[in-house]
């Protein structure tokens, strides 16, 4: 068998060797098997007189480990066309199995089930849970704490939940207020600048679960940084600022006190709104004002976030969430986002962890990804403190808010920055006065053959039977 980790590395006997060493003394192995070993409870799942883990058992669970770890290479998380191979190596044959194996029913599958499962169950399951429209990079994260609650939430719901009516009518209801948006717009002011959200409007519905996710876990007041790309629809459709206000702005009626020019100050102006989460409680939400380029923002935003927490939160970082929303290209080149990043645990400048939305539409101004980078993702700085990452498919609306609910509950749980890379498209050119189809003809054919997210659902919803889709 090649060698391709830690793990794959080793003779299944040195293994042995090693989780009998940590079942004596766990901190005599190093972190990252003691990390391994963690997971699981060989003392109950073999018997003592067993002679030993048998190698097969051993590869079984390396094989688990190993799809946990590395399956966001081949998750489906992009919406437009089959992904690169990022040379995962899970196949069975890595790990010393074949398909004769499939019906082998192995103790080791007690790793990600109440009961041990046969090979073919285990490959069931870990497809569903790892392989599916949600990549998650864990690999990175250190705490068993923390490694234990998202694995939890991950495969409890077999890597998906089961959204009811009234929660799907929710989601149907956001995206179909970001189409609506952009689309009137588009139409009423032809060829404005407007930094569209078109491609990525399951941003809507991803920000309105982490607003009421980290409400409903403590949170008063959560600030927002972001540059222009779909600020307008953050404006409208998450704090509130009216029509009439907006549309006013592309008229040119900017108040007379402004004193950042005119064009293009609706990107740049921040706003403030009470969010009602129920009937009976609210948070503060605040977008700050950003008349610089790309996100400059990001340090006025942090810093705002810690003040808020020192003066009016009596330094209880949960309070105040920040909501840190990238572009790609930006997140990977822009140095200013990882110079925050980078100082995201030092005592003096801690905020309790942000949370990083990337909207990721694949190219930035007109250069497409495979050119503008080395890493396999735009989040690779995220290894900088060892954040996790969720890549998500969005043209799935459910998938993208399961996994912006997880991300806000670890960020109210565990008090640390995580990933969010919303993969998705840009419908136009980097503003609606370019034609993107002179730089980037083969990808615009692609976009403009592509239904929006809001009647791909419709068109889920419908296949289910489910009337939601109907309103």
């Amino acid at each position: 068998m090649e060698s391709f980790s830690f793990l794959s590395n080793a003779h299944p006997a040195y293994i042995e060797q090693l989780y009998r060493q940590f079942l004596a003394n766990p901190e005599s192995v190093d972190v990252e098997w003691h990390k391994f070993f963690a997971g699981f409870d060989y003392a109950f799942q073999f018997a003592s007189d067993a002679g030993g883990i048998s190698p097969e058992e051993i590869q079984v669970a390396l094989y688990i480990e190993a799809f946990r770890e590395r399956a966001h290479l081949i998750a489906n998380t992009n919406p437009l066309k089959k992904r690169k191979d990022r040379h995962a190596y899970l196949e069975l044959s890595q790990f010393g199995l074949s398909e004769s194996n499939l019906d082998t029913v192995y103790e080791a599958g007690r790793l990600i089930s109440n009961t041990p499962l046969s090979l073919r169950e285990i490959q069931d399951k870990l497809n569903r849970c790892y392989n599916g429209l949600i990549g998650y990079e864990l690999g990175m994260i250190r705490e068993p704490e923390e490694l234990d609650f998202l694995r939890s939430y991950i495969e409890s719901d077999n890597g998906i939940k089961n959204f009811s009516s009234s929660e799907r009518e929710v989601i149907l209801r956001e995206l179909n207020e970001a189409v609506v948006f952009e689309q009137f717009l588009g139409k009423k002011y032809i060829g404005e600048k407007r930094f569209s959200l078109e491609g990525g409007e399951s941003t809507i519905p991803a920000i309105h679960t982490i607003i009421r996710t980290v409400a409903n876990e403590g949170a008063e007041e959560l600030v927002m940084g972001m540059a222009h790309r779909g600020r307008l629809n953050v404006l409208s459709n998450i704090l509130g600022k009216t029509h009439e206000e907006i549309f006013s702005e592309f008229e040119g009626n900017e108040p007379s006190e402004m004193t950042m020019g005119s064009g293009d100050v609706k990107y740049h102006l921040g706003y403030s709104s009470q969010y009602e989460v129920k009937p009976d409680s609210s948070i503060y939400l605040k977008l700050t004002p950003n008349p610089s380029h790309l996100e400059a923002v990001d340090p006025i935003m942090l810093g705002y976030v810690r003040a808020q927490a020192d003066a009016i939160y009596q330094g209880n970082l949960k309070k105040v969430v920040p909501l840190m929303i990238h572009g790609d290209a930006a997140v990977a080149g822009q140095g200013v986002v990882y110079e925050v990043v980078q100082m995201a645990k030092l005592r003096g400048y801690q905020t309790g962890g942000t949370i990083h939305l990337v909207i990721n539409n694949q190219i930035g101004f007109t250069t497409d990804f495979d050119d503008a980078r080395s890493s396999d993702y735009c989040t690779a700085l995220a290894y900088t403190i060892n954040a996790p990452v969720m890549h998500v498919n969005g043209d799935d609306a459910e998938a993208v808010v399961f996994a912006a609910k997880l991300c806000a509950l670890y960020r109210q749980k565990f008090q640390k920055d995580i990933f969010l890379d919303l993969v998705c498209y840009r419908k136009h050119g980097h503003n609606e006065s370019d034609d993107p189809k002179f730089t980037q003809p083969n990808l615009y054919k692609l976009i403009q053959a592509h239904k929006n997210p809001r009647d791909l659902y419709i068109d889920k919803l419908t296949e289910l039977g489910d009337e939601t889709a109907g309103i």
